[in-house]
C-alpha cells in the first residue's frame, strides 16, 4: 500500500503544473475513485488543508496519506508529491544559464499560463457545487478576484475585508 501511495502521488506531482490547486482534481480522482475515501471525506481534508500554512499540495497529501495509513502513510504520501517538483526544479536550476534566454522556453510558459487558469478554476467550481453554493453566495468571490485582477487591490486588503465582514456578520446580521 505505501508503494502505491508514493507513486499515486509521484505521477500527481510530475504531471500537474500550476500548483496545489492544480493538482486537486487528480488528487480526488485517484483517491475517491479507488474507494480510499469519499467524496465529503475528500472535501473536509481539502478544508482543513487550504486552512494550514505551507504548500497545500504536500498539507493535503500528508492529510491523504495519514487518514489511510498514519504517519508513515503521511510521509510516503508527502514526499511523493514533493519528489518530482523538487527534481524537476533541480534540473531547471542547473541548466537556467543555457535556457533564460530561449524565445522558445519563454513561449512555452506563456502558453501554459490559460491551462494553469483552468487547472485552477475546475476544482474551485467543482467544490462550489458539491458545497452547494448558490448563486447569491458566488458574488462575493467573483468581486474579490475581479477587485484583485482589474483594480490592483492587494489580496492582502481583500483578506482583511473578508475578516472583517465575517466578523460583523457573526455578531451583528446572524445574530438578528
Amino acid at each position: 500500500m505505501y508503494w502505491t501511495l508514493f507513486l499515486t502521488f509521484m505521477k500527481i506531482g510530475a504531471f500537474t503544473i500550476g500548483g496545489g490547486y492544480a493538482m486537486l482534481p487528480l488528487i480526488q480522482r485517484e483517491v475517491v475513485d479507488r474507494g480510499w475515501m469519499t467524496k465529503e471525506d475528500f472535501i473536509d481534508l481539502f478544508s482543513v488543508a487550504q486552512s494550514l500554512p505551507g504548500i497545500f499540495a504536500v498539507n493535503i497529501a500528508i492529510f491523504v496519506g495519514y487518514k489511510l495509513k498514519k504517519i508513515r502513510g503521511g510521509v510516503v504520501c508527502a514526499l511523493g508529491s514533493i519528489l518530482p517538483s523538487f527534481l524537476i526544479i533541480l534540473v531547471i536550476a542547473l541548466s537556467f544559464t543555457q535556457f533564460k534566454d530561449n524565445v522558445w522556453v519563454e513561449k512555452a510558459f506563456k502558453g501554459l499560463r490559460p491551462a494553469v487558469v483552468a487547472l485552477i478554476a475546475v476544482p474551485c467550481l467543482t467544490t462550489a457545487r458539491s458545497i452547494k453554493l448558490s448563486n447569491k453566495q458566488l458574488i462575493i468571490p467573483v468581486i474579490a478576484a475581479l477587485l484583485i485582477w482589474k483594480a490592483g487591490i492587494s489580496p492582502v486588503w481583500i483578506i482583511i475585508a473578508a475578516i472583517i465582514g465575517g466578523i460583523y456578520y457573526g455578531f451583528k446580521i446572524k445574530k438578528d
